[in-house]
């Protein structure tokens, strides 16, 4: 019973990370709007402050330094990808729209984990499994919209798009396995703290202006702490017991999240295609959410069998 309540935990994990996610844009546009900085510049005010708040966290408790190569190669890892993911993102919304952005990270990240773990034999990829990729990847469609066609700017846009959901991909895979002595916390503290230096440049370089006022401190330490700092730390976290693929699907729950909170708090209206494509994704996660749990149930029947 203990590796099914450990799965069970893990999908849960995910799924509030996924949550938490899903207010990163309204506090992202808030921050931009308070405080006048450029895409790049919030990605790394993200990545710094979530950070540093983990740093703490890890003083505080008093948490040993990370020991070993493979350790330190786990925190350069996140580093280098936490970064790569946040800028490329930002770049495709920028060049593109929200809705192309959307469709090609958050919609490519589970096809390419999946094709990843059936290519180094992590799990295979099964009929049911790929019924269910696609019945969420229709909904998320439906939801966002399809993007509208463009010139060289959207085209680029889409590869920049593509990048981001490869550094999301790579970056699931590798938390899923777990490495010795080095817990979720320590592993995204430093390695957040580390790719927010990364894009200080590209920071520095297109933010011109900087407008610091109560709400757009209140903004940054929100941005921080919920969405990245907790549900970073809980995505991680949650990879280990419930695995990589399932990780990437139910990180959909992001753009559903985010959808239904414009709704309740922007007035924002959802169309008939939009509530379709909701409920599509919701019935692909929750069987996502079921079926990270059936392989551990099945072990534990096995062993007691």
């Amino acid at each position: 019973m203990s590796v099914s309540l450990s799965a069970r935990v893990g999908t849960a994990d995910l799924v509030l990370a996924a949550i938490l996610w899903g207010t990163g844009g309204l506090l992202g546009t808030l921050v931009q709007r308070s405080t006048q900085l450029s895409p790049p510049a919030v990605a790394a005010v993200r990545l710094a402050v979530g950070g540093l708040l983990l740093v703490g966290l890890c003083v505080l408790t008093r948490r040993a330094l990370p020991r070993g190569a493979p350790a330190w190669r786990r925190i350069g890892a996140v580093a280098v990808l936490a970064p790569v993911f946040q800028g490329c993102y930002f770049g495709a919304v920028a060049l593109s729209s929200v809705s192309t952005a959307t469709l090609i990270t958050i919609g490519m990240s589970p096809v390419i984990v999946a094709v990843a773990e059936h290519l180094t034999g992590r799990r295979a990829l099964d009929r049911t499994r790929a019924g269910g990729i696609a019945l969420a990847l229709t909904g998320l469609a439906l939801l966002v919209g399809t993007p509208g066609a463009g010139g060289s700017r959207v085209l680029l846009g889409a590869v920049l798009a593509l990048a981001a959901a490869s550094a999301f991909a790579a970056l699931t895979v590798i938390a899923a396995v777990p490495v010795p002595g080095l817990d979720p916390v320590t592993s995204t503290g430093l390695g957040f703290t580390a790719g927010a230096i990364l894009l200080a440049l590209p920071a520095a370089l297109t933010t011109t202006a900087i407008d610091t006022t109560l709400n757009g401190v209140l903004g940054v330490l929100a941005l921080g702490l919920f969405p990245t700092a907790i549900a970073y730390t809980l995505y991680f976290r949650g990879l280990t017991e419930a695995g990589a693929g399932t990780g990437a699907l139910l990180a959909l729950l992001e753009p559903l999240t985010g959808t239904l909170l414009a709704v309740l708090l922007l007035d924002e209206r959802l169309g008939l295609a939009g509530w379709a494509g909701a409920a599509l994704l919701s019935i692909a996660l929750v069987t996502a959410g079921r079926a990270a749990e059936e392989p551990a149930a099945l072990q534990v029947g096995e062993q007691t069998g």
